[in-house]
């Protein structure tokens, strides 16, 4: 069993062992001081640090040898050691600069294939650029990370719009967050990210996690979600126009649509297109915004 000692005071054991390496709270801790960091607020920075967490993650992503991974917040890397491991092509994507020397060293020789880290914004990242070296346009890509929690919502809706090419994800979010991004018709939690997600693909919560396993501890309980993207939309309409109509269906969700719409549609069009004009936007599902859409448009 062979095995190599880190100046940071954890082990990183071998593929055969039967063991694996990870980050635990103390090695955590140890590798801050080292490289004088500490967690930013501003970036939303909670760093994994427990083991069983970390494989769950993995497995609920079905990660394999023949994976291509996207790690958004990869941080310390708790999680990209875990990806690593796997064999997986794996992109991590981190905007703190300062988090990169550390991070490097943490996964530097892991896997059967070296983690390729991009020091951006994910939000603004030229993806194209980053992924056409490693794998050929139509290759699927699975997004698997802990999210920062003051982004997460904008930053999901935006790629499942921006890059077809991510196929699933596998995400840690706020639990709000995720309990939004998987809620149905008629929920009070039911909204724009709830319709928007579903026009791309199925989001399902699909584990809990506690505050105890990050460091430093957050104040909310988190989620992990996994969306899986629709082959194909399920309705025809636009997503620009279902997204018009949503945004502003739910800007005044106490309202019938015939008022919070007002300014696209009739009620008779709102008719015309087989949904209630009483109704409100939170009882509307994916199908019926979808016809209003399409009913807009022809009527205009």
């Amino acid at each position: 069993m062979a095995a190599l000692r880190c100046a940071s005071s954890f082990w990183f054991l071998s593929r055969g062992s039967a063991l694996t390496s990870r980050l635990t709270r103390t090695a955590i801790v140890e590798l801050l001081d080292r490289h004088g960091l500490e967690p930013s607020r501003a970036l939303g920075q909670n760093f994994l640090c427990d083991p069983g967490t970390i494989d769950k993650i993995v497995r609920l992503a079905g990660v394999t040898a023949t994976s291509h991974v996207i790690e958004i917040g990869p941080g310390l890397g708790s999680l990209t050691i875990a990806l690593a491991e796997s064999d997986a092509t794996v992109v991590a994507v981190e905007l703190d600069r300062y988090l990169i020397p550390a991070l490097r060293e943490v996964v530097d020789g892991l896997g059967s294939s070296p983690v390729t880290i991009v020091e951006h914004d994910a939000m603004t990242l030229d993806w194209a650029a980053v992924l056409d070296p490693l794998a050929p346009p139509d290759t699927p890509w699975s997004v698997v990370a802990n999210l920062p929690y003051n982004v997460a919502t904008p930053l999901i809706l935006d790629l499942l719009v921006a890059q077809p090419r991510f196929q699933t994800w596998l995400v840690m979010v706020q639990k709000e967050v995720g309990d939004r991004l998987a809620a149905g018709p008629g929920s009070k939690i039911y909204g724009i990210p709830s319709v928007l997600t579903a026009f791309w693909g199925t989001a399902r919560v699909v584990a809990m996690v506690p505050p105890q396993v990050f460091l430093p501890q957050p104040n909310v309980d988190s989620a992990l979600v996994r969306i899986d993207r629709h082959e194909t939309p399920p309705i025809s309409a636009p997503f620009e126009s279902v997204e018009r109509l949503v945004r502003a269906g739910f800007g005044q969700r106490r309202k019938m649509i015939r008022r919070s719409l007002s300014a696209f549609m009739s009620s008779d069009d709102i008719e015309a297109a087989g949904v209630d004009p009483t109704a409100r936007a939170e009882q509307l599902d994916l199908v019926q915004w979808g016809q209003l859409a399409d009913q807009h448009r022809s009527a205009t």
